[in-house]
């Protein structure tokens, strides 16, 4: 433990010492927060719809037929009831429930026939209102064909849309959680590998190895400065998200910490492991940055992932930044719990275990 404390000591005030990392460590994650929610964008795929078809009708099989062979959309099994949809909604199995009232057909006739209800999954935003948006269309579609074969006008406003868990439909609130990611991913990750890189560089690593400190604390050195600056930095994130967006956890603020515990477990530990096996800062800024792009781009940071091809939601299964993403949004947006988000909990410990005993493990020690 003593060695353990005189190693804190020496990160810390190595840390403090450099220019560069001091102040990375508090305008970073400040100009993220600030700048990134309003510059990003996504494009909207396989958006999966729950249909509740009271009617029953040649119309409603129409709507059917005419959003299953949609690109943007794919048809889950039908729902007997609006409650059961709205299950699925909760568990995620669905994006859209399409509710078609009783007699919709027969009753379009008349001057106000019930409208059709649409409930959106809203975590998402720009999922949640682009395929609101098309399924509308889609829908106004089917009758304008119905009609015009029967030689009947089509009457306006037949469809309500309500969005739920972001009934705003503000797309900062679906990116803010997701930038929180990057900024551990960047911090945690990115600054624990240079930190070793840069001993090896200068030649100050050379002392450790002759020393009689063994290399799990050595790394635990390393990695116990990366924890309490991730914690900190998504602390300052959470509280910029506040007092600028307005958005405030739904759900339990302890549940965020314990899952930032952990991806920050992760990625301290797999910057660790890319340094052990890097001889120079190249080296290790190439490879993490290849990772990098890799998770924004497959984890469903940026983009949904059931838009992706199979091969690559499949991929996900690997990549922690999912689990995280899933907590982190489930939280924030739809007050989610420990017994909703378990698995991803569980996921993390494993892939922290792993990545911390694979830094400990491919530190080779020599002297």
């Amino acid at each position: 433990m003593k060695q353990l404390f005189i190693l804190l000591q020496k990160e810390f005030i190595q840390i403090k010492r450099d220019p560069f990392i001091s102040k990375l460590i508090i305008m970073f994650p400040i100009l993220v927060m600030l700048v990134m929610p309003w510059v990003t964008t996504m494009d909207i795929r396989n958006v999966c719809v729950t249909i509740v078809d009271k009617d029953n009708s040649s119309l409603s099989r129409r709507m059917t037929s005419d959003i299953k062979a949609s690109e943007y959309f794919t048809l889950t099994p039908s729902a007997s009831s609006y409650n059961e949809a709205k299950a699925m909604l909760e568990d995620l199995k669905t994006d859209i429930i399409l509710c078609i009232p009783e007699n919709f057909e027969r009753n379009l006739t008349n001057s106000t026939p019930e409208k059709i209800n649409i409930s959106a999954n809203a975590v998402n935003a720009t999922k949640g209102s682009l395929g609101s948006q098309y399924l509308v269309q889609t829908i106004m579609s089917s009758i304008s064909k119905q009609n015009q074969e029967k030689g009947l006008s089509t009457p306006l406003e037949l469809v309500t849309i309500k969005n739920y868990y972001n009934e705003t439909l503000n797309y900062k609130y679906l990116m803010i959680p997701a930038l929180m990611i990057i900024l551990l991913i960047v911090i945690c990750g990115f600054l624990s590998a240079v930190n070793i890189v840069i001993e090896k560089e200068n030649g100050t690593i050379e002392q450790i190895n002759v020393s009689p400190i063994n290399r799990f604390t050595f790394i635990l050195a390393k990695l116990i400065p990366f924890w309490i600056i991730g914690l900190f930095v998504i602390s300052i994130a959470m509280l910029i998200t506040w007092l600028v967006y307005g958005l405030a956890p739904v759900g339990s603020i302890g549940y965020i910490y314990l899952a930032s515990i952990l991806f920050i477990l992760v990625f301290s530990g797999f910057g660790v492991t890319i340094a052990n096996k890097s001889d120079n800062i190249q080296q290790t800024m190439f490879v993490m940055f290849f990772f990098l792009l890799t998770f924004m781009l497959l984890s469903g940071l940026l983009t949904p992932i059931s838009s992706m091809p199979k091969w690559a939601q499949y991929a996900t299964i690997i990549l922690p930044p999912r689990y995280f993403i899933d907590i982190m949004r489930g939280v924030y947006l739809k007050g989610s719990g420990f017994m909703d988000l378990w698995y991803n909990f569980l996921a993390l410990g494993i892939f922290a275990v792993a990545f911390n005993l694979l830094a400990a493990k491919t530190y080779k020690k020599q002297g």
